[in-house]
């Protein structure tokens, strides 16, 4: 199914094509046509399978057909990466649409601040937001959403994971009754039921069974020890010299400080990225790494979800994900577009059972090579 057979605004058409958008992935020919009739949705789809263009395109379509100068869509996530994101992509769908939108998220300064105000005062027709910080500013009173037809939540269970329940329950009051509410989620929780039933009303159901890894990705997993794991990465990342973009997942933001100054003192190319960090050395980090001027980044599971970071060559696992489904995103961040990816786990004798759920969730044994550690 391709675009035009959605029969979208000519305008909203012209930026897909410009966007080098052509056939509809899985989720969009599911999502696009219920969104389009007005009805509420939950959507249990993983990163990569093209979900944001599923509700950023048919709300861009409402907007066109309908001009407004008001807030008439708001949008939901949790962390401040994806917002960027999504505003970045509703940025290149709306190029040719009289629609704007503004990111609201927090780690920035009082000019951010005051810039957001401006933009939730003065019309922006769409809200991307943190719930924590959209409610800081709907506590100081000047924020109207009045006109809200549209609601999406997405990434909705780590959202729910970084205890923004209420926060989501609060802001809901400052809507309409009347609108149509859209939730995108990795997974189905039992959590995740609770507030769809709160906050939908006779919505379409769609599930897509998470993907398993792609062929094109060689999956390598080592035994080895805490203390060898840095020895063992630097190893894997001289075989790999050729490779230009390499992705290091660890579980806490002291190990990404730790790999990251283990790395440099063995001549290594890397940078770290986490919530330690204020939000503009994030965004350059992020920048270099996307524009291949930085090799190697660490990072924690923020990026795992909800980054489009393209052509990564090497992923690595410094350790095994506390989610099974983590260990699909994270090594989904390789591969992308047919080509080629490596993506290699190493494995403590505590992680083993969490191994163990993955290759049950990917419905295959991994080959598990010892790493020699001397004594």
């Amino acid at each position: 199914m391709t675009f035009n057979d959605f029969e979208l605004n000519a305008s909203l058409i012209e930026a897909i094509d410009h966007m080098g958008f052509s056939e509809a992935t899985p989720i969009q020919e599911q999502a696009i046509p219920s969104i389009l009739k007005g009805q509420d949705l939950i959507a249990c789809a993983q990163t990569g399978t093209g979900k944001t263009a599923a509700f950023v395109i048919p709300t861009l379509h409402y907007l066109a057909e309908e001009p407004s100068g008001d807030v008439k869509v708001l949008m939901l996530c949790p962390t401040r990466e994806l917002t960027i994101q999504i505003d970045q992509q509703i940025e290149g769908f709306s190029y040719y649409l009289p629609a704007h939108s503004i990111a609201i998220y927090g780690g920035g300064d009082g000019m951010d601040f005051a810039q957001q105000k401006k933009a939730l005062t003065q019309g922006s027709n769409i809200v991307v937001a943190t719930p924590g910080k959209l409610i800081s500013h709907l506590n100081l009173g000047y924020v109207k959403f009045d006109s809200v037809t549209h609601l999406i939540l997405d990434e909705a269970d780590r959202m729910l994971d970084m205890n923004f329940y209420d926060d989501i329950k609060k802001i809901i009051t400052y809507l309409p009754n009347l609108k149509q509410t859209l939730m995108f989620s990795a997974t189905m929780s039992p959590k995740i039921e609770k507030l769809a039933r709160g906050i939908l009303k006779n919505p379409k159901r769609i599930t897509l069974e998470l993907a398993k890894p792609v062929e094109n990705i060689s999956q390598e997993v080592f035994k080895v020890e805490e203390p060898f794991k840095i020895e063992l990465i630097t190893k894997i990342i001289s075989r790999y010299s050729t490779f230009e973009s390499i992705l290091v997942f660890t579980s806490t933001k002291k190990k990404v400080s730790e790999i990251v100054k283990d790395l440099k003192d063995k001549g290594e190319e890397a940078e770290g990225i986490s919530s330690m960090l204020e939000q503009d050395e994030r965004e350059r980090i992020l920048l270099r790494f996307k524009a291949k001027k930085l090799r190697i980044l660490v990072a924690t599971d923020v990026l795992s979800r909800g980054i489009d970071i393209k052509d990564i060559n090497l992923v690595i696992n410094f350790d095994v994900p506390n989610d099974a489904a983590d260990y699909v995103h994270r090594i989904g961040r390789t591969a992308r577009a047919k080509t080629r990816g490596v993506a290699v786990t190493l494995v403590s004798k505590t992680d083993n059972y969490k191994m163990k759920r993955i290759e049950k969730l990917i419905e295959r044994e991994l080959d598990k090579l010892d790493y020699p550690m001397k004594r």
